[in-house]
Formats: structure tokens, sequence, C-alpha cells
């Protein structure tokens, strides 16, 4: 089963209803410079600790690394072109109701075959309350970009409501507290998730309402 062919940016295959797979907006404050050599200073600083992209060879290192870790069948793979796919869960906490087509029934196996869009088939709308804390798994690729996940995990639910309204966090544990952080629509979970490791204690995926910035109804 395959999923929407227009996130040509995006991997994605589905082997069954437990395993979907499709293919934030993070707010940096910056204190007004006193003078313009600080504004430069700052801008060369920036630069200079921005991140390179890691190698073929470093990725290897990275996902061995990684998949020495999983104790499950949930492995991430290198392709011969630098990118690789692996799996990442969502949690769904969406404390507010969704909005989805009246009357349709739930997606089937053909249907995603055939890429047949239900929510297209009725202009009848109704709310829905998603399970609070559900979780779903996503196969997705290292071009995958949080975007591209929120509208695959809204399309699975036929969610017909603006993407923007939502948003993805990373769930981080540090010196026993919960840390929330909004990723950029930008961002590459798959790539956060290698990073961290397969422990979901240590990093995790989760869906809320976007609460901050301005949301085109």
């Amino acid at each position: 089963m395959t999923v929407d062919n227009s996130m040509s940016s995006g991997y994605c295959s589905l082997d069954d209803d437990s395993e979907d797979c499709f293919f934030t907006a993070k707010t940096t404050f910056f204190r007004s410079p006193q003078n313009k050599f600080t504004a430069k200073n700052a801008t060369k600083t920036v630069e200079e600790e921005k991140p390179k992209a890691p190698t073929i060879e470093e990725l290897k290192v990275k996902i061995e690394n990684y998949n020495s870790k999983v104790n499950n069948c949930l492995l991430m793979k290198l392709n011969e072109d630098g990118t690789y796919t692996g799996f990442i869960k969502v949690h769904l906490k969406l404390r507010r109701p969704v909005t989805v087509p009246a009357g349709i029934r739930p997606q089937s196996i053909y249907d995603a075959l055939k890429e047949v869009n239900l929510a297209n088939m009725t202009e009848k709308r109704t709310s829905f309350y998603l399970p609070l804390d559900a979780i779903k798994q996503l196969h997705i690729s290292s071009t995958t970009t949080v975007s591209e996940v929120i509208q695959g995990l809204l399309k699975k639910f036929m969610v017909v409501d603006n993407p923007q309204k939502f948003a993805l966090f990373k769930q981080m544990q540090k010196d026993g507290q919960v840390l929330l952080q909004k990723l950029p629509v930008t961002e590459y979970p798959l790539y956060l998730r290698l990073l961290a490791g397969p422990d979901t204690d240590i990093l995790s995926f989760v869906l809320k309402e976007n609460e901050t910035g301005e949301v085109e109804v």
C-alpha cells in the first residue's frame, strides 16, 4: 500500500494497518545587536557552528550503531545514494476535535493502492475526537520533513483541517523532567531519531495543536 505520490520529497511504504507511513515551528529569540560589529560577529559565529551534513561513511557508522541497539525488526536501512529509511512513532495528543468528512467509511487497502481520497467524496463535515495518546508507527525516509509527516497523519485519519493548525514536537527527558520542543516544518524527524537512538524514553515525537503563530482557516 502506498500513500499519495504528490509528496515527492518523502518516502512511504505501508505493510499493514498497524504500520502506517507517510511521507514546527521552532521560535528562536535574538537579542538586538548593540552595534554592527557585534552583529557581524554573531552572524559569523552562527555560520561556524552550523553542523555539516554527515558523509555516507559517517551515516553508515551511525546507522550500524543505531541498529545494534534495536531489539525488534524496526531497523534503519542505508541506500546507495546516501538516503536512508526507518521508523518513527508519533503520539497523538490532540485535545480538541478535528474536522472529518461526515458518513465516510474508513480507508481500505484498495483505496490506498488506488490513491482514492475519501475526504473529497463529500462536502459534509463533522467534528471528531481522535483517540488521546494513540500511537502511529510511520516508515519514512531521511528526506521526509515534519510538514510531510503532519500531512500524512492527517490524511490517514481523513482530517480536512488546515495542517498549519497542528505541530510536531520532540519530547525529551532530562534530569527527571519531560521537555517538549516544537520542530520546524523543514526538520527531518528520522535524522533526529538516528542521533538519539531507538530508545523512545530519550526521544519521542508528539502531534499536538499548534498554539502559536498565525493559522489560516
